[in-house]
């Protein structure tokens, strides 16, 4: 097993963290929420799902595999550390940075009193260009040293749907990994073991566009079907048999076809 630090402890980082730990994993949540680190601490999910809520109380009580703690530099104990901050669109419509910097920032500085390899994975949906253009130089110079030799980095999305988190990253259609360089791919991969989802190595900017389309696409199918539940409407047609029968198409497919409902998720 690999000891794992997760910064960021929204959907997203709170599924990686405690489906690594129901691995095995020994995980550790940074978070510089207090009520949160204690919340966690307690076997308690801050967001409530219940597969979520199971797998925190199993990993924090039983196992001993998760646990969340305020202070970064128990990052140095860890082989990886997976980001995984907010970068919801601000209102502006564009993507907020703020914190996928403040989180660079704040695992580069704990990361210059390293003494050997660490790999550090973007796991926030992030624009194509950002771990390359942003993440990158900050660590970097935070933590004076070298990509590459010293930090691997490596960009992992995930593929959550609301309300099915735990199941979602335990049995995912496919791993991602954009990787630096060989060696912060080899490090992440390591990771995913004892999965059975098929694994696509790529370069980081192409992992950040994969999730970006991927999301992209699913909101096109959503939107899509709204429209033509609107005309079916007008039109007296039951859009569930439209829908149905669409979905029949293997090139479409049923899933997303479900009028009225808007899209969530990350």
């Amino acid at each position: 097993s690999m000891r794992i630090s997760v910064v960021g402890n929204g959907y997203v980082g709170l599924a990686t963290a405690g489906g690594l730990a129901g691995k095995g994993h020994q995980v550790v949540c940074i978070d510089s929420d207090p009520d949160k680190v204690a919340l966690i601490n307690r076997g308690k999910s801050p967001i409530y799902e219940k597969n979520l809520d199971e797998m925190v109380v199993s990993c924090v009580r039983r196992s001993k595999t998760l646990r969340a703690s305020g202070d970064y530099s128990d990052i140095l104990d860890t082989a990886i550390t997976f980001i995984c901050v907010g970068t919801y669109s601000a209102a502006c419509g564009g993507t907020d940075f703020t914190q996928i910097k403040r989180a660079s920032r704040d695992v580069g500085k704990v990361l210059s009193q390293k003494k050997g390899y660490h790999v550090v994975a973007v796991k926030s949906t992030v624009v194509p260009g950002t771990t390359e253009d942003t993440v990158i130089p900050i660590l970097a110079k935070m933590s004076k040293k070298k990509i590459g030799k010293d930090i691997g980095v490596a960009v992992n999305p995930e593929f959550l749907e609301e309300g099915r988190a735990v199941d979602c990253f335990l049995n995912p259609y496919r791993i991602i990994i954009g990787e630096y360089d060989k060696r912060s791919g080899d490090t992440v991969e390591k990771l995913y073991s004892g999965f059975t989802a098929p694994v696509v190595r790529t370069t980081l900017t192409a992992a950040e566009m994969i999730k970006y389309a991927s999301n992209a696409f699913l909101s096109a199918k959503i939107s899509f079907i709204n429209e033509v539940g609107n005309i079916c409407r007008r039109l007296g047609i039951n859009i569930y048999d439209v829908a149905d029968a669409m979905g029949h198409d293997p090139r479409i497919g049923r899933k997303f076809l479900n009028a009225g409902a808007g899209f969530g998720g990350s």
